[in-house]
Parts: structure tokens; C-alpha cells; sequence
């Protein structure tokens, strides 16, 4: 079992003169003990001869990420680069790919030794931010909300890092910018977007490549939306935190008097429905979604809101259709497959139910809803 503390799987050993640890040639200090790394075999009195350079460069990695007031830290990071001089790149792609896997655990440990390895690298920091943001927003989809706020934070405590160093990389505004569209912040995501352009604006096509050239235009297309739809509103920003810490009277006050100025914005729509559907206004929220999608929504969110309030509301026909659509739009989509299994189970249709559930389990195993609807059913 992994201890809670990692630093407990740790034993510093010194090593006797003459030892070494690579065929590198290492500027070895022996009179600092070396982390090692314990494997479940070996018992607390292992023999210095048992060691093997592995167990030692697993150590240092486990001490970079865990104990940064370690007094020789700099020794350990100069000792494993000499040692593997491509470490950081090694650990960044493994850290990325565990993280496509949903491997979380093991891919924030692995950027915690990064980190550890080289602090000033921004290049981590960014990866690190990118990483909890998937991470939130994987179990905001799994329906662990909590969690997915916790890592929200842990993603915007690295978004800021990365900005406000004074070598901040552009692409930490870039992504800090969507970060913020996601919780409907446009006005930080404005100011972001902004940032990204300013500090791209003297290169040339050919510096910033094709994938640099796109997301400068992506950027203005977003600039000129938010200023079009006036969605850096104060107005717009405080009816969506009222509404998200559950003051949605007064969160339907502030989105009423924004779409009394603003009344073609489907953001505004979108956010009217979803406070007046937490509040079991079933339809006046579905009048709401309908709104927001004659308005120019074609976000599958939208959809599947609206096919939650037809369903309270009776209206199964409709509401299959709206998740149907919904799921062509975005076929992984687990909220759309969760709420198809509850609208089969309105129906009576506990088989089909069933497999809904299953198949959203097959894609995140997590799932709080799936796991609970499944436990309902049998």
C-alpha cells in the first residue's frame, strides 16, 4: 500500500567512497546521504550493496517533489541531470500521456518532481495548470463537483504563476483565457486574450507557425464576441456567481436587467434557464434554453438543459430529440448518455436504462450519477 506521506517509502543512505551511480562520470559529494527509494521487497535494514542508481534517482525525484525545504536539493537536481541529462523531457511526456489516461494520481506526482526539478521552468507550470484544468474538469463531468472545484483552484494557482512571472510564455494567457470563459468570467478572459495578442503582436506568420498563427485569430474572434455580446458586463459576472453559490433570486434579478440591454446574447438566455431550472421552474427554464438557442446557441449544453426541463415538464418526444442532437454534437459526451438512461427510466424502460449507464461507466468509471442510477436500478 503507498504510504500517505510519500517521503515515508525514503531512506538516506550514504554511500561508501568509490561507489558510483551512472556510467557518467558524477561529481559525487559523499558526504551527503542520498535518497533511496524503497522497494516493497526490501525491509527497513536492506544493504547498501542492494542499491541500484534507479532506486536512487527515484528517491531524489520523490524528495524534489515533496520536501522542497530539503536543504540539498540542489545537489540532487545537478546530480540527476548529470546523470540523465533528458530527465525533464522523459518526465513531461510521461506526465502528459498519464493524464491523457486519466492516470491523474500518478501524472500530479510526476509534476510535482518536475516542479521540484526545475521551479523556474514555466514551461511545467503551464503543463501543471493545463493538467488540473483537464483534471476539474474530468470529475465536474464525473459529477464530483467538489473535487473539480478544489482542482479549479489548484489550476488557477498555476494560470497565475505562469502569468505573472516576468518571462510569462504567451500561451499561459491563451489558456488562462479559456480557463476563465469556462467559469464565466469573460471579463479576466478578455483581459487574458488581450494579454496574448499584445505580447504576440511583433511576430511574424512564419515565427508563430500555423498553430500560433490560429490561435491569434481564435483569439480576436473571442475578443470581438465578448465586446459584441457585452459579456464583460459586471452585471452578467455577478448573476453568474450569485446563481453558481445559490442566491438564484438574485441572481435571476442581475441576468434580467443584462438581457433588458442585451436581449440577443445566448449566454445571457443560457444562464436566465439554468437559474430558473436549480430552482425547479421547469417551464420558464425551457422557455429560457429555447430562447438561447434561437438566439445562436449550438453548445450541446444547452441542449441537454433542455431536454432536462421537457423532461420534468412530460415532453419525452422532445426531450430525446434534444439529447439525440445534443450527442451528435459531441458523441462522448456522459451528461447527454446519463440523462438518455434517465429519460429511458421515465419511460419504464429499465434495460435500456441499464446500457445507457454501462456505456458512460466504459468511458469514465467514475461517474458519480452512472454509479449511483446503476445501484438504483439492481
Amino acid at each position: 500500500m503507498k504510504p500517505i506521506n510519500p517521503l515515508e517509502s525514503i531512506v538516506f543512505v550514504s554511500l561508501p567512497k568509490g561507489k558510483t551511480l551512472s556510467s557518467h562520470d558524477l561529481n559525487l559529494d559523499y558526504s551527503i546521504p542520498l535518497p533511496v527509494q524503497r522497494n516493497q521487497s526490501h525491509n527497513e535494514n536492506f544493504s547498501v550493496e542492494d542499491l541500484t542508481a534507479e532506486m536512487i534517482f527515484a528517491g531524489i525525484l520523490t524528495v524534489l517533489a515533496y520536501d522542497s525545504d530539503n536543504a540539498n536539493l540542489p545537489y540532487y537536481r545537478n546530480l540527476i541531470l548529470q546523470a540523465r541529462p533528458n530527465i525533464k523531457q522523459e518526465l513531461t511526456e510521461a506526465a502528459i500521456l498519464k493524464a491523457h489516461n486519466e492516470d491523474y494520481d500518478i501524472a500530479e506526482e510526476i509534476f510535482d518532481a518536475l516542479r521540484g526539478l526545475d521551479p523556474e521552468d514555466m514551461a511545467t507550470v503551464l503543463n501543471t495548470a493545463l493538467f488540473f484544468d483537464q483534471r476539474a474538469e474530468s470529475y465536474r463531468r464525473s459529477g464530483l463537483f467538489d473535487d473539480a472545484d478544489a482542482y479549479d483552484e489548484s489550476a488557477m494557482k498555476y494560470y497565475r504563476q505562469a502569468m505573472e512571472c516576468d518571462s510569462a510564455p504567451p500561451d499561459a494567457f491563451f489558456n488562462a483565457g479559456f480557463f476563465y470563459m469556462k467559469q464565466r468570467n469573460f471579463g479576466k478572459g478578455k483581459g487574458c486574450f488581450e494579454t496574448y495578442l499584445a505580447l504576440t503582436d511583433s511576430f511574424s506568420t512564419e515565427e508563430l507557425g500555423e498553430n500560433g498563427e490560429y490561435k491569434r485569430e481564435r483569439a480576436r474572434e473571442i475578443l470581438e464576441n465578448i465586446s459584441k455580446s457585452n459579456l464583460d458586463d459586471e452585471q452578467f459576472k455577478a448573476a453568474f456567481d450569485l446563481i453558481s453559490n445559490g442566491q438564484e433570486e438574485k441572481g435571476l434579478e442581475q441576468i434580467k436587467a443584462f438581457l433588458e440591454k442585451n436581449p440577443t446574447v445566448w449566454n445571457a438566455w443560457f444562464l436566465l434557464g439554468w437559474g430558473l431550472r436549480r430552482l425547479g421552474r421547469w417551464q420558464d427554464a425551457k422557455l429560457a434554453f429555447q430562447k438561447s438557442v434561437e438566439c445562436g446557441s449550438t453548445e450541446p449544453d444547452t441542449l441537454n438543459e433542455l431536454a432536462i426541463c421537457h423532461m420534468e415538464l412530460g415532453e419525452f418526444k422532445e426531450s430525446r430529440q434534444c439529447l439525440v442532437d445534443a450527442l451528435s454534437l459531441e458523441p462522448e459526451n456522459t451528461k447527454v448518455m446519463s440523462n438518455l438512461g434517465c429519460l429511458e427510466l421515465k419511460l419504464g424502460n429499465t434495460l435500456e436504462a441499464k446500457k445507457y449507464f454501462q456505456i458512460v461507466l466504459e468511458f469514465d468509471p467514475d461517474d458519480a450519477i452512472a454509479q449511483k442510477m446503476l445501484e438504483q436500478i439492481n
